[in-house]
């Protein structure tokens, strides 16, 4: 789950990480009030959204005057903003987050995310700031560095005097560098995150270091434990299929092909949208309906699958283990009358019960067909036959 900038804040700020005073709103009368809390002369103003790239889509400005500010703010709540990230949809910002300016005397980057390959936590850090990360790696591998982060959310003190020399800090800059970096990879572990950066980290004229943005990302499968991270849920970020999917415990991804998929099981999903994309077709979405569907949420999830214009055929691609293909074909029959579908229906089902299943299907005299093997039921769906 993705959050907020401010959210992100909020959390490190009970790390311990320094960060200029920031308030939010969503009305031109909560701006006014954080100006006079905060005593506010100038201020920067950045939409909040969950994608990068504000600066550049015009969602962050610097105001002069308190009368600036509210004007700003004013304009600001309410954008939409478009980018590679967003999509051709794009997302709306209702709140804006305003704060303190600081001076910056230089900037860095600074993270943690999981190690895949190595299957570990690693800080990532870089005296290049203010740019994506992935840019100074490709342009600048040697000013990148990786450490290892314990299990226990711990760095080492010889790592943090690494990380110091690494980065150019010396004196207070150096101590508060390293309390920092600890701080953040104590906070990524205890927080389930998959990513935690701030970019840039800042070290102002006097020495001082502080955190002026960051992003975090939590595993939506540690959220049961992360109760006020899970509170942060914002669904005006999503689309309406992917809240509705999250309302039903449904995992779904909107794509850009014309072809509908139904699975249970994200490595099943993957190799069927491979195989779709192997005969000529483009999956239109990720649907993972998960081990132990009810007819209730299978109903569900063609639903959410047939809200896509761009849909004009479906392959439900199911192996039953845990779930009963029986369970499933009641599912499809009660969404195909309830619904109303009328495009081409592929099913393949294997597993528990799946003579039932087929049964059911072929007695419920609806236009399903059915394919033994994936790669026939790809083919069929591709071919417009199904």
């Amino acid at each position: 789950m993705n959050t907020h900038e401010y959210q992100a804040k909020e959390i490190l700020i009970k790390y311990g990480i320094p960060i200029p005073e920031f308030g939010v709103a969503s009305t031109t009368g909560e701006v006014e009030k954080i100006i006079k809390h905060l005593g506010l002369k100038e201020a920067v103003v950045k939409i909040q959204v969950h994608a990068g790239g504000r600066g550049k889509a015009g969602g962050v400005k610097f105001a002069k005057t308190p009368e600036e500010i509210i004007t700003v703010a004013h304009h600001l709540i309410g954008m939409k903003m478009v980018n590679n990230q967003t999509g051709p949809l794009g997302v709306v910002a209702h709140k804006v987050m305003i704060s303190k300016p600081v001076d910056i005397k230089k900037e860095y980057y600074i993270g943690a995310v999981i190690d895949r390959k190595n299957a570990k936590p690693i800080l990532i850090a870089s005296p290049e700031g203010g740019m994506e990360i992935e840019e100074v790696a490709e342009r600048t591998p040697e000013k990148i560095l990786t450490l290892p982060i314990g299990f226990d959310g711990k760095l080492r003190s010889y790592q943090l005097l690494r990380l110091a020399h690494f980065m150019g800090w010396k004196g207070e800059a150096a101590k508060s560098g390293m309390k920092i970096a600890a701080n953040l990879a104590k906070a990524f572990i205890e927080t389930d995150a998959e990513l935690l950066e701030i970019n840039p980290l800042v070290e102002t004229p006097d020495g001082k270091i502080w955190a002026l943005d960051a992003k975090l990302s939590v595993d939506d499968n540690a959220l049961f434990r992360q109760p006020e991270i899970a509170s942060f849920y914002d669904p005006t970020q999503y689309s309406k299929s992917e809240v509705d999917a999250k309302e039903f415990e449904l995992a779904y991804i909107a794509l850009d092909g014309n072809i509908g998929c139904m699975v249970n099981g994200a490595g099943l999903a993957m190799a069927t949208m491979d195989i779709i994309h192997y005969y000529g077709g483009k999956p239109a979405n990720f649907l993972d309906v998960g081990g132990s569907a009810s007819k209730e949420k299978v109903a569900e999830g063609f639903r959410i699958i047939l809200e896509d214009p761009k849909v004009k055929a479906i392959l439900v691609n199911i192996f039953g283990g845990i779930m009963n293909c029986g369970t499933l074909a009641e599912g499809i029959v009660a969404a195909a009358e309830q619904i109303g579908i009328n495009i081409p229906l592929v099913v393949r089902m294997e597993g528990t019960n799946v003579e039932e299943g087929k049964k059911i299907l072929k007695h419920s005299g609806l236009q399903i067909v059915t394919a033994d093997g994936l790669a026939e039921a790809a083919q069929k769906v591709v071919s417009g036959k199904g």
